[in-house]
């Protein structure tokens, strides 16, 4: 048996916002008073990845614990297929209420996907309409939606897209947390509620802008690599992104990381409002809380923004993870990513070690280092990238210190992340490390099939541009989310007893502390 109990679990995650923007991962600037709250009593994992550094392969694997090839989750238009179980799946089916409050990015028919509640609508298409082409003629990149205004307009906007969407997530979460206290059901619960903050475009409201002095932003620790010197995979990712088409300043560098710490600061007020709820209701006392990112970003780093490549700013992220009866103010050395999650969430809830699910794992579960015991499983994690900006699978391995980066078009790479952070020396290009570049690659060669799974990629990419063009024509369905409430099950209605739902309403039932008030 697990030594953690079936706690309940409040699953936050944001959006693009890569570990090196936080302080508890070496920024001093960054403000997070709630974050470094949370992390003083719980775990904070170092080295924690992404398993591919795009928003819905991310997720989707993530919620699998699969890695994304596997599921066929290739970019931000592949369906997650309906029959994957996913951590949702599995907590219900060992007795857990489950409910999503804001984005997950699902594409396909299938919004749930084992969560039995979904209190808001996803930000993004559901459809097949971002799907890239790896047929493109001559290998030439397809116009792309991302483009370099988002560095070059930063600034402050009092409200966007994003705030209110956020906003949204944030408040139903907060209504569902206090539902879960004032339930006569007392089973176990996940909520994830998962944020679009910090994602680009660079914008924030004046009253974080403010809270940073303009000219003590740090800028990017490795200054912008010529296009000509960079790598073919950054090459293309340059003209990906249409960086040809604006001249990137120092000042907009510095509007763009201003605007995204404060949209950090953002989250973590974020964070704060959710901590509050739990903190007032009572639920902290059994509630396991996990803080995370899908993925990283650039943030102008070697001249890069956004995601979509190999470096650390882009697959590195934040994992906070704080349990009631866990290890408080720790920091965890260990290899981990979000495959780890599905793992980790099953033993929680079903208290077994040897947890059996449907399909093969590629995670493992973190519980023993939130307890203080080490972790059995080779120190390693895999990510993955096969959407638009290259052309076949790029697999990525990283063993200990040795990130190696494989793709069947591009020169490998391989670096030493101990000794070279900014990962500027590609030790492949000196002989001397041979045997160990061939030794991650065979390693790679046998976790994957690149040459079948490129195959597949360009197949599933054919199918969907040809359904996505048919789905439009017509009397078209969206597969869209719909949040839907009953009006007349809420507050005072007829058939309810109004005793009960006044007293169903409050929280707790009488309080004990009575004013002071002296008796006439």
């Amino acid at each position: 048996m697990s030594q953690a109990k079936r706690h309940n679990i409040l699953f936050i995650q944001t959006d693009q916002m890569t570990a090196f923007a936080l302080n508890q991962y070496g920024n001093p600037i960054v403000k997070t008073p709630n974050l470094d709250k949370l992390a003083s009593r719980g775990v904070v994992f170092k080295n924690a990845y992404c398993n591919n550094p795009i928003c819905a392969s991310s997720r989707f694997s993530m919620m699998s614990g699969q890695l994304s090839s596997r599921v066929g989750a290739y970019d931000n238009a592949a369906e997650f297929p309906a029959q994957v179980p996913t951590f949702a799946h599995y907590l219900v089916d060992l007795g857990y209420k489950t409910c999503l409050s804001g984005k997950m990015h699902f594409v396909g028919p299938d919004q749930l996907h084992g969560f039995q509640e979904r209190v808001t609508t996803d930000i993004y298409p559901s459809d097949f309409g971002w799907t890239p082409d790896w047929l493109v003629e001559g290998h030439q990149l397809p116009p792309s939606g991302m483009s370099m205004r988002s560095v070059v307009e930063a600034g402050v906007s009092e409200r966007s897209m994003q705030i209110d969407y956020d906003e949204e997530a944030c408040y139903q979460a907060e209504v569902k947390l206090w539902e879960y206290a004032r339930s006569a059901d007392k089973s176990p619960f996940l909520l994830a509620v998962s944020f679009t903050h910090p994602h680009n475009p660079f914008t924030t409201q004046s009253r974080y802008w403010d809270m940073y002095d303009h000219s003590k932003i740090n800028m990017p620790s490795v200054a912008s690599i010529p296009v000509e010197q960079r790598d073919p995979w950054s090459q293309r990712y340059y003209y990906l992104i249409r960086n040809d088409e604006h001249i990137v300043t120092d000042d907009d560098i510095r509007n763009a990381r201003h605007a995204y710490y404060g949209m950090v600061t953002y989250m973590d007020d974020m964070v704060g409002r959710l901590m509050n709820v739990l903190e007032e209701s009572g639920l902290i006392k059994n509630t396991l809380v996990v803080f995370t990112a899908d993925h990283g970003e650039m943030l102008g780093e070697r001249g890069m923004w956004y995601k979509f490549n190999p470096y650390e700013w882009s697959v590195r992220i934040p994992l906070i993870i704080s349990s009631p009866d866990g290890l408080a103010g720790h920091k965890a050395d260990e290899l981990v990513s979000l495959v780890d999650m599905l793992p980790t969430f099953a033993e929680i809830a079903s208290g077994e070690t040897n947890f059996k699910p449907i399909d093969p794992l590629d995670g493992k579960s973190l519980l023993p280092i939130l307890y203080g015991k080490p972790l059995e499983s080779p120190n390693e994690v895999s990510i993955e990238f096969t959407a638009e900006g290259t052309f076949a699978p790029a697999l990525i391995l990283r063993q200990d210190n040795i990130k190696y980066v494989y793709c069947e078009t591009d020169p490998p790479m391989m670096f030493d992340l101990d000794k070279d952070k900014g990962e500027l020396k590609n030790l492949c290009l000196d002989k001397s490390n041979s045997d160990k570049a061939h030794e991650m690659e065979n390693e790679i060669l046998k976790r994957w099939d690149p040459v079948q799974l490129k195959k597949d990629i360009i197949a599933s990419q054919q199918r969907r541009h040809f359904v996505q063009r048919v789905l439009v024509k017509g009397n078209c369905k969206p597969w869209d989310f719909q949040p839907t409430f009953d009006a007349s099950k809420q507050y005072l209605r007829t058939g309810n007893s109004p005793t009960a739902v006044k007293g169903l309403a409050r929280y707790p039932f009488v309080s004990p502390k009575k004013p002071d008030i002296p008796r006439q």
